[in-house]
């Protein structure tokens, strides 16, 4: 098992051949009695271990596994793995590997770890300059978590207006990131009292970029960060921030994956980093981190029991140091999303009671009463 061992430091894993650690919960309570009066922090609880900002420390497992078996004889499957040896398109290969080893699938998955050494290894710079980044990222008081859930319908309107106003083949990612990106940016000017500059951090995966045959079989974190700003007192509209986004992803194209790799590719990220710093140093700015593990096919994988019925994401209720961060996340059916969205408390409320965002996206509902 690839995925075995525990975190030593940012670059080493002790493989001690002690496997995942596996835990198996009771739940008193049917699964659908809990899902159609979701509670949502009571998510985690389904979990193996409590996820945090900050990572996995010195010491934890790399994989942790929780199989909750409820009172009508139905599964929820807990999953944490460390962000620090595979990111959201990995977890999509482990996960395909397992599910066919539950159904007894002759099918092989053919993990590919060779990736690491297409790009600079060990770079005490970069690590230096992106643990830079991560500092104006952090935000302190009161995380609060709820999901805004888009349905199809409501995703083909927002697309339809990018559309009407220039965007041309808008995506449903752009569209809902930039619709949530306005909202927020709305709430806190209630706050606030003004419009602040704003920033839209997000993942992009590289292996996409890749002009590799087993790419799509990459084990490690291949992605890398842009960032899309709008300035103080500037009143945005969802279809101009949709191009914002959509110009700040294309900067992470196949030129510059091809040149980030080799002897000189550290230079190349060293600099695209310090971009990044130097833009969120020069004022007081509210960034949102946007990711997404929509199109991975995370509904597709069977463990042998059928298909899930909901993938959830993570709640981070009441952490005092966070960052302000929306999950996007397939619904079982159509284009719908799913976004999970953490922020500060006060804001939060606001954006609770946005009349704009409700008449597009449900809060918090029950995922047995939606396109799931």
């Amino acid at each position: 098992m690839h995925h075995s061992g525990t975190i030593l430091d940012d670059f080493t894993i002790d493989c001690n051949d002690n496997g995942a650690q596996y835990i198996v919960a009771k739940v008193n309570r049917r699964l659908d009695e809990f899902l159609n009066n979701l509670d949502l922090p009571s998510v985690n609880r389904f979990l193996p271990c409590e996820p945090s900002f900050s990572g996995s420390t010195a010491g934890s497992p790399v994989t942790n596994v929780q199989i909750n078996v409820f009172e009508c004889g139905s599964i929820a499957i807990g999953l944490c793995i460390s962000h620090k040896v595979i990111d959201g398109a990995a977890l999509t290969v482990f996960l395909k590997g397992w599910t066919n080893m539950a159904c007894g699938s002759t099918e092989m998955v053919h993990p590919n770890f060779t990736a690491p050494s297409l790009f600079p290894q060990k770079v005490l710079s970069l690590k230096a300059t992106s643990m830079g980044l991560s500092m104006p990222l952090l935000k302190q008081g009161k995380c609060t978590t709820r999901r805004f859930v888009f349905e199809s319908d409501s995703v083909a309107k927002l697309k339809a207006e990018a559309i009407q106003n220039g965007l041309q083949r808008a995506s449903r990612l752009e569209v809902v990131s930039a619709f949530i990106w306005k909202c927020a940016m709305a709430a806190s000017k209630k706050v606030c009292g003004f419009q602040k500059a704003s920033g839209f951090s997000q993942i992009v995966n590289l292996r996409t970029k890749l002009n590799h045959p087993m790419s799509q079989n990459f084990i490690g974190n291949l992605v890398w960060l842009v960032l899309a700003t709008s300035e103080a007192n500037h009143e945005p509209t969802m279809h101009g921030l949709a191009r914002r986004v959509r110009e700040s992803t294309s900067k992470v194209n196949s030129e510059f994956v091809e040149k980030s790799q080799g002897d000189e590719g550290h230079l190349v990220m060293q600099k695209s980093l310090e971009d990044l710093v130097e833009i969120l140093s020069k004022e007081t700015m509210d960034v949102y981190g946007f990711t997404s593990l929509c199109k991975l096919g995370y509904y597709e994988f069977d463990f042998g029991w059928g298909k899930p019925i909901w993938m959830t994401g993570i709640v981070a209720e009441g952490s005092p140091v966070f960052m302000n961060m929306v999950n996007m996340l397939d619904m079982k059916s159509g284009e719908g999303v799913e976004t999970w969205v953490h922020l500060d408390e006060p804001e939060m409320e606001i954006l609770m009671k946005n009349q704009e965002l409700l008449a597009y996206a449900s809060l918090d509902p029950s995922p047995l009463k939606n396109g799931n």
